[in-house]
């Protein structure tokens, strides 16, 4: 009864939508492809809830460092998503091709680790000045409490992610904003124009956050104009702007920043 109330707790959550410092030993895919199209169902399906990194949030729990969801087998994770739990929430995903069902069930394995070793090029050094120089990713991203705050904390983002998926995305485009990350352009009655991410909103109220930090809340019926952004704020022309060497380089770097102490873990009986 235990492993069944297990399987549904995961099935009611998991599709809820979501040295020097050159080359080290670090994970990677067994195909590219695939792991392309287990992110993107992923990111579809699954990351609005349970985060970008499956590290969940207040919508549905962590099924990338979770024990008890790491010793699902892969029949059973298929299973749980292609067919549903009856008698609960939890539907079946008819929809999803056996391909899509198994590139997402590896992805899901990568979140967790459980990925084959590689060796990639890379100077972390030099991946570092690029991070906080000309990649300008520290405008939206944070290290180690040093960086913006429009983008997700990346310190400990490699402790689950393989340096192919870090590297892929980089580089991907066009991109679509995870839930949490929508962002906006408000001219206010002043006529002050102030872009942003959305933090909070209703009908009546909107809360922004800018660059800096700060936050402001405005009534809806005061602001002039507000023209909300597709996509993310996030470049995605990363793939011309970096030469490879420095793509390296950045992924390189951004697989040195985990550590292992401050990743979220749960009890084997989380899920009992």
């Amino acid at each position: 009864m235990r492993r069944i109330f297990a399987i549904t707790a995961f099935c009611l959550a998991a599709l809820c939508t979501s040295s020097s410092e050159g080359q080290r030993p670090i994970k990677g895919h067994a195909s590219k492809t695939s792991s392309g199209s287990g992110r993107s169902t992923f990111n579809s399906s699954c990351a609005a809830c349970h985060g970008l990194d499956g590290h969940g949030g207040d919508k549905a729990p962590n099924i990338a460092t979770s024990a008890r969801v790491q010793h699902f087998s892969d029949a059973e994770l298929s299973g749980i998503i292609s067919n549903g739990v009856p008698g609960t929430g939890m539907p079946a995903f008819h929809t999803l091709s056996a391909t899509q069902v198994h590139d997402l069930v590896g992805y899901l394995r990568s979140l967790q680790g459980k990925v084959e070793a590689g060796t990639v090029s890379g100077n972390a050094q030099h991946g570092k000045e690029i991070f906080f120089g000309k990649g300008n990713c520290s405008d939206c991203h944070t290290i180690s409490g040093q960086g913006g705050f429009l983008g997700p904390d990346l310190t400990n983002h490699a402790a689950t992610s393989s340096a192919a998926a870090i590297r892929e995305e980089i580089v991907k485009a066009p991109r679509v904003a995870a839930t949490g990350y929508r962002s906006a352009v408000l001219v206010t009655a002043g006529g002050e124009r102030l872009e942003g991410l959305v933090r909070n909103e209703d009908n009546f109220s909107l809360q922004l956050q800018t660059k800096d930090g700060s936050f402001h809340f405005f009534k809806k019926a005061l602001l002039q104009k507000i023209e909300y952004v597709d996509g993310s704020l996030m470049p995605s022309d990363y793939g011309q702007r970096l030469s490879n060497a420095d793509l390296n380089d950045l992924t390189s770097y951004l697989m040195t920043t985990s550590d292992p102490s401050k990743v979220t873990t749960h009890r084997k009986d989380d899920f009992e």
